[in-house]
């Protein structure tokens, strides 16, 4: 019997890459599983289903564009993807939303990214606005000590808006808050967004080490990842609008400059060869914005990236 906390891509999106549908948690088996988690907790009820809720689709429709056929050279990985070894992908579809109980799908999120872990799978999940790696952050409850590696143009250290404290602008102070959460590294702020000076200042006496992109920019990807304990359990969160909008235009708050492509494809890659990357989102794309659809196709680089690296590093044998 299908699994209730996920259904089907919506009709017009096959799965990401053509990988094979596993609705099933309870008897997931694979390596790696593809989750969309379309909706977050909106501090308006016109965000209920804003265009966010379409980006699992879009960057499942445009994934054909991201990465070709599992035979070809990805010159990225300096291989094919699976590098010649047996490997099971999955996409276990979207956790349903009801808008006539907006809290039901972060509960169901949590139990899905839990039963994904359960059966030893690397999640990636694909949002969604920035509030929905909330629930995905509580399932790693026991698989700590875990160091949150962020990439935004904003600083998402809210406490709560219009009483909402789990929405896009608080995931990183809710993370903070949890235990299995060891350390917090946010990459790639610019411009003026959800930080006020007090949001600022309890980052500071957390610990987390902010590189703005201002100093990105001077110091460089591999002088970030140096700052980043090696050995360790890594978690990715990418919003979006942290990507130079260049490649990732389709967003609803864009600021000039961010991370590049090339800088998070080394980000990706250091990563996976400092420690391991338990999990990984990618959210706050706004389909309808998109330009060739190079902001969904950016995201599947991203993702194809983490699974070839993965594979390479051993993560699976």
């Amino acid at each position: 019997m299908s699994s209730p906390l996920t259904v089907p891509p919506r009709q017009d999106a096959s799965t990401f890459l053509d990988f094979p549908l596993a609705l099933d948690l309870a008897n997931l088996d694979a390596h790696v599983a593809v989750l969309g988690i379309p909706y977050g907790d909106p501090y308006r009820i016109a965000e209920v289903t804003n265009d966010q809720t379409n980006a699992p689709t879009a960057v499942r429709r445009f994934s054909e564009r991201a990465f070709r056929s599992l035979e070809r050279w990805d010159f990225d990985l300096g291989g094919t993807l699976f590098d010649g070894k047996d490997i099971r992908v999955v996409d276990c579809g979207d956790v349903p939303g009801d808008a006539r109980d907006l809290g039901a799908h972060y509960p169901m999120a949590e139990q899905a990214v839990r039963k994904i872990l359960g059966a030893g799978a690397l999640p990636i999940v694909i949002g969604g606005d920035h509030g929905v790696p909330i629930p995905v952050f509580r399932a790693f409850e026991d698989r700590g000590p875990i160091t949150l590696v962020h990439v935004d143009a904003h600083f998402d250290w809210r406490d709560q808006i219009n009483g909402v404290k789990e929405g896009y602008s608080s995931t990183i102070r809710r993370a903070s808050e949890m235990d299995h959460i060891e350390g917090i590294v946010q990459i790639g702020m610019r411009s003026t967004g959800s930080a006020r000076a007090e949001e600022v200042e309890a980052a500071q006496a957390y610990g987390a080490e902010i590189i703005p992109d201002v100093e990105l920019q001077d110091i460089g990807m591999d002088a970030v990842l140096a700052r980043i304990p090696d050995g360790g359990r890594y978690y990715l969160t990418i919003d979006a609008d942290g990507i130079d909008p260049a490649v990732m235009p389709a967003v609803a708050a864009p600021a000039p400059g961010g991370v590049t492509f090339p800088q998070a494809r080394k980000l990706i890659h250091g990563l996976v060869g400092k420690g391991r990357v338990v999990g990984m989102d990618i959210v706050e794309i706004t389909p309808k914005r998109d330009l060739n659809g190079i902001t969904s196709i950016t995201a599947g680089r991203l993702i194809v990236n983490l699974i070839g690296m993965a594979v390479r590093a051993g993560y699976f044998d």
